[in-house]
Formats: C-alpha cells, sequence, structure tokens
C-alpha cells in the first residue's frame, strides 16, 4: 500500500489527481492540506483526514509521498520541504520556475534517496498513446513531419491580462503538456525553432506559440493558440507512405469538467465518431483509408508508475532528464517572445 498526502485543495487535486487516484486499491489518500479551510470549494471525500496544519502532514509517519498541487512560484519551496521531511514527492506541471530550481530539487531527491517527479499525466492521453500505436505499426514509413495543436477559442482571457510574467505565459501553462509528450516519444532534439508571440502586444500575455523540434528529416510542430474559433485537428503525422489525422482531443478532460468521473466504464473513450483516420499506400501500390480505434487513455497511470517505482524500485517512466530538458524549452522559449 502506498499512502499519499496533498498540499493544495482546489482544482487539480479535486479534478486531475483524486478522481483517479481514488480508483486504485493499492494507494491511500490520508490528508489533505489547505491553507485556508475558509476557501473550500470542493465536496470533501470520505474517509480523508483534512488540515491546515501542514507540519501535521510533513510529519505524519504513514505519508510515503506528498502530492503538491499548488501555484508554481510555490513548488519550489514546498518541494523542498518534503524532502527535508524524508518523503517522496510528486509536483504539478510546469514542474519549477526555472531548470536551476529544477536541478537544485532533483540533487536534494538523490541525495537523500527519494523520489521527485513532475505530474505529466498527459503522457497518457488517448489521443497521444493512438498517435504511437499507429507511428509504431510502421504503415506511414519513415516519419516525416508530425503537427499537434492545442487549440482554444478564449480571447476573454488575453485580453483581459495587462501584465506579463513567464511561469503564467501560455507557453509555460500548456507546452508543457505537449512538449512532454514530444520528448517522452522522441527525446532530444538537434534543434528548435522558437516562435511564441503576444498577439495582443508587448507587455500582454503570451497568448500563442508554435515551436518546431527537429529529429534529422523529421520536423514536430508544437503549436497552441487562444484565438482559434475552430480548432485545428489534435494530431497530424505524415510519412513517405501515408498520413494520419486525429481530429479530435483525448476526452478526460471534458468528462471532468462535467463531473463524470472515472468510475463510468466509458469514462474518456472514444467513440467511433472520434477515431483518427489512417491514409497509407501499401506495397503493391493500393491505397487504403481506415478508421483506427483509439487507445484508452489514463491519467491515473503516473501514479502506477510511481506506486512501481516507490514500492517495488522500478526506474521512474518520467525521468529528471526529460523534465531538465522540458523547463530549458520552456525558458528558451519565453525569451524568444515577440
Amino acid at each position: 500500500m502506498l499512502t499519499i498526502g496533498y498540499i493544495g485543495n482546489g482544482k487539480s487535486t479535486n479534478r486531475y489527481h483524486l478522481p483517479f487516484v481514488l480508483q486504485r486499491e493499492n494507494i491511500k489518500v490520508k490528508t489533505i492540506y489547505q491553507r485556508n479551510p475558509m476557501h473550500e470549494s470542493w465536496k470533501r471525500i470520505a474517509g480523508v483526514q483534512y488540515t491546515s496544519d501542514l507540519d501535521e502532514l510533513l510529519n505524519d509517519k504513514d505519508i510515503q509521498l506528498i502530492v503538491i498541487c499548488t501555484r508554481t512560484d510555490s513548488h519550489f519551496e514546498y518541494a523542498k520541504l518534503v524532502l527535508e521531511h524524508n518523503k517522496h514527492c510528486l509536483v504539478e506541471k510546469p514542474f519549477m520556475e526555472t531548470s536551476e530550481q529544477a536541478k537544485e530539487i532533483f540533487a536534494m531527491a538523490k541525495e537523500k534517496g527519494l523520489i521527485v517527479q513532475a505530474y505529466q499525466n498527459r503522457r497518457f492521453d488517448s489521443d497521444f498513446l493512438t498517435v504511437q500505436k499507429v507511428i509504431e505499426e510502421g504503415k506511414l514509413g519513415d516519419l516525416l513531419e508530425l503537427e499537434m495543436h492545442y487549440d482554444y477559442f478564449r480571447p476573454e482571457v488575453p485580453e483581459s491580462t495587462h501584465s506579463f510574467k513567464p511561469i503564467e505565459s501560455f507557453l509555460y501553462g500548456h507546452g508543457c503538456h505537449t512538449l512532454d509528450q514530444v520528448i517522452s516519444f522522441f527525446g532530444k532534439p538537434d534543434h528548435i525553432h522558437y516562435d511564441v508571440r503576444q498577439l495582443l502586444g508587448q507587455g500582454r500575455m503570451n497568448d500563442y506559440f508554435d515551436l518546431d523540434l527537429y529529429y534529422g528529416k523529421l520536423k514536430v510542430s508544437v503549436k497552441s493558440s487562444y484565438f482559434r474559433l475552430k480548432e485545428r485537428p489534435s494530431f497530424v503525422v505524415y510519412g513517405k507512405k501515408g498520413c494520419f489525422v486525429k481530429e479530435t482531443k483525448d476526452r478526460q478532460e471534458e468528462h471532468l469538467k462535467l463531473f463524470y468521473m472515472p468510475d463510468h466504464k466509458d469514462f474518456g473513450i472514444d467513440t467511433i465518431n472520434h477515431y483518427g483516420v489512417l491514409t497509407y499506400i501499401d506495397e503493391e501500390g493500393t491505397i487504403h483509408e481506415e478508421k483506427v480505434k483509439s487507445v484508452n487513455g489514463d491519467y491515473g497511470r503516473v501514479y502506477d508508475d510511481l506506486y512501481e517505482a516507490i514500492i517495488n524500485g522500478k526506474d521512474k517512466t518520467i525521468t529528471d532528464e526529460q523534465t531538465l530538458l522540458q523547463m530549458e524549452i520552456l525558458e528558451t522559449g519565453v525569451k524568444n517572445l515577440k
């Protein structure tokens, strides 16, 4: 049994973590720390202790792992506290404000023989897992180009923002999803072209980014915008022998926002209308077009991997090197802001 506690009792904890953890019989949620109970807005969970005394959480000998679900600018100090109290640590993304902070936290964890990791749940998005499956099956041939889009039409967000902070940028807040997917599958790129913008002008929020990561002849484009009235496909993959288009995103977040939780058998599951389309030429020159059944996503697999690492001593799936590379790309991207 892995016994865990949380720092933070807001949307992140209650929407993106607890619904998956509570489905797992080998993990027990013991305590949730909330700094101000007067601001509590989520229904309490039966059997879980709630406290506004951080020391109660940090000094609890039963708790092996503490999950940090707070503002990014608090991650560094909270992670240090957790490690100082000899607890393993899972940190929401963006992991830290800077790569230097990340290096310090990873070094501290290594020195103490503890595990610290970023919560990169988007590795287990259905659309991304399906793209991996299609690539690995080889029908596309040698890969030439992959485009991944994370679009919104929320102009009110940038229009109501009149200042700029790197950690509150669109790149930090959303690039941390998609960049981790690229790094986890393709590794470190040969080089990167950055196009990071403030579409409403200098001094406003970063509301657009387009990063091209090059791996030999393969170009992977990571694109996102707040001004897309009609979203671009989630993924488009081109190879020498074909292409794969996945129009729709993973549905887990869609269902979570509707409070339709993982205890439903069809939670996050694509229907045939959501399946991607694979078009390819076979060895005889015949063109095929077929729908590809989506691989099921599951954000809770981050916790499955942590359980194996903490309890059974297996290697982490989300490595320190991958997280550091992502942090360095985010920092460089913000420095290239236009």
